[in-house]
């Protein structure tokens, strides 16, 4: 199939760039999917393949497209104002108390109206799925342990599961005890834990900017404080920041996602996260570490454990299985690092237990190997994800509006104009059938009021175009407003 004209003045290479456009026209081709290998479109088009790696260069170059190491070359959302680091503009910080706790509990009631699409929850699994296989692997569970199923378990956990945990962090490098390890009750318990076992009331927490509203509540129903610490839409929380907030304040602990923040998308680099740990431990101060969203990563290899790099024992990591695979079977785990003692006796006061049909239902998973082949198709459709709604949100938003490129997870952050607070047309939005997390909610000062949080961790359908068309229209109706 003969589709470029050899005597056309036009380079090869240009005409190729060419038929993609007009793929993308005609609408065979959208923002995250794939475009034909090299060699396929090579076949395709009667051309050699070194001409076709040509053009796709030159789109990369572009920014058209992006470039996956063994995966091939997708296709980016274009007419998008990328939100970009600004430093220049961070003020500092001081301890504050949470003063948000309203609008928190209206974002979680309406995820659960019916007839609502939730784009303010952050549930990648829902993206993908694996309940038919869960569901499969607990029917053979209840079979084969019976009456032990609905039986107290012990109190840090299954020793099976833990010996799993422990094998994929030795995998990544990072020497686990799997008798010190604590299975909790999801990953906020294990970060409840955690924060008990470094801090008491009073006390001051750093966190990031923004942060995941959960853990801002977190904090303040254990009567702690949170001081704000910049953070980089792409390198995650700043290390010149932090040092400066260590010399100013009485910190007692951090709280910092180095593993793909929550709602930025950021992600430190191995060496930053190294030397992240380094600086706490210069100053004797715990590192607690969420990592529950690690396993998803878009490009490269899993981000090294903040763990791997404690030298005295200060890094605790907190994880779950609720963004890759179970988020209803609230199973989750703690590394306490020195803290093991505390810890599990914090977890039996807490809560004693974790129920042990969900653990052995996990551990089944993990040892079939059906968990890995999940996760890998989990990252899949929520990289594709992340370039339809960056598009859709550029296509119906202001165009003024700024929107994040999540290096992993599931949303995006997205700002508005500055006249603009979300939270106003917080109500407006669930009237019209669609739920998001207002930006004020991401910090306990209340910075961030004319940002979002939208998430691209759904099953695609025309519902969800509709919803952020919904979205676009009450900000533009919202800067109208404030114009007038």
């Amino acid at each position: 199939m003969k589709l470029l004209n050899r005597d056309s003045s036009d380079f090869l290479y240009q005409q190729i760039i060419e038929f993609i456009d007009g793929q993308q026209s005609q609408g065979l081709l959208r923002p995250g999917d794939k475009l034909p290998s090299l060699r396929k479109l090579s076949k395709q088009l009667e051309i050699s393949v070194p001409t076709v790696k040509q053009a796709y260069i030159e789109l990369e170059r572009q920014g058209r497209v992006s470039a996956r190491p063994q995966s091939g070359y997708y296709l980016q959302a274009q007419q998008v104002r990328t939100l970009q680091p600004r430093p220049s503009k961070w003020a500092g910080s001081k301890p504050t108390e949470v003063k948000c706790r309203s609008l928190i509990e209206q974002v979680h009631d309406a995820v659960h109206l019916p007839n609502s699409v939730a784009l303010g929850i952050s549930n990648p699994v829902h993206a993908h799925p694996p309940d038919k296989a869960l569901a499969r692997l607990m029917r053979s569970v209840i079979s084969k342990y019976a009456e032990k199923a609905v039986s107290y378990g012990p109190v840090n956990g299954d020793a099976k599961l833990r010996m799993q945990l422990a094998y994929r962090y030795q995998e990544q490098g990072t020497v686990v005890n799997y008798q010190d390890m604590v299975i909790t009750n999801g990953a906020q318990e294990a970060l409840s834990i955690a924060l008990q076992c470094v801090a008491e009331k009073g006390d001051v927490i750093a966190i990031e900017s923004p942060c995941f509203f959960g853990l801002i509540e977190l904090i303040e129903s254990l009567g702690m404080k949170a001081i704000e610490v910049y953070t980089c839409t792409e390198d995650g929380v700043c290390l010149q920041e932090l040092e400066k907030t260590l010399t100013k304040h009485p910190v007692k602990a951090c709280l910092f996602s180095t593993a793909i923040n929550n709602p930025l998308g950021s992600l430190m680099t191995n060496h930053q996260r190294q030397q992240l740990v380094a600086l706490l431990e210069s100053h004797d101060i715990p590192l607690i570490e969420d990592d529950a969203y690690g396993d998803l990563y878009f490009d490269g290899t899993r981000p090294k454990p903040a763990q791997l790099y404690s030298e005295k024992g200060l890094v605790l990591t907190c994880s779950s299985f609720s963004k890759t695979a179970a988020p209803g079977y609230r199973v989750g785990w703690l590394i306490p690092g020195k803290y093991e003692e505390q810890a599990k006796r914090i977890k039996r006061a807490q809560s004693c237990s974790t129920p042990m049909l969900q653990q052995w239902t996990l551990t089944e998973y993990l040892l079939s190997g059906e968990y890995d082949r999940h996760v890998a198709v989990l990252r899949k459709k929520l990289i594709y994800n992340c370039e339809r709604m960056r598009a859709l949100i550029a296509e119906h938003f202001p165009e003024e509006t700024c929107i994040s490129k999540p290096q992993g997870g599931s949303v995006l952050w997205v700002r508005c104009r500055s006249s603009v607070n979300t939270s106003d047309f917080f109500q407006d939005a669930i009237a019209r059938g669609v739920s998001f997390a207002p930006g004020g909610i991401f910090s306990p000062s209340g910075k961030y009021r004319n940002y979002m949080r939208i998430s691209f961790g759904v099953k695609w359908n025309d519902q969800i175009v509709q919803a952020v068309k919904a979205l676009g229209e009450l900000v533009k109706i919202q800067q109208e407003k404030q114009h007038n």
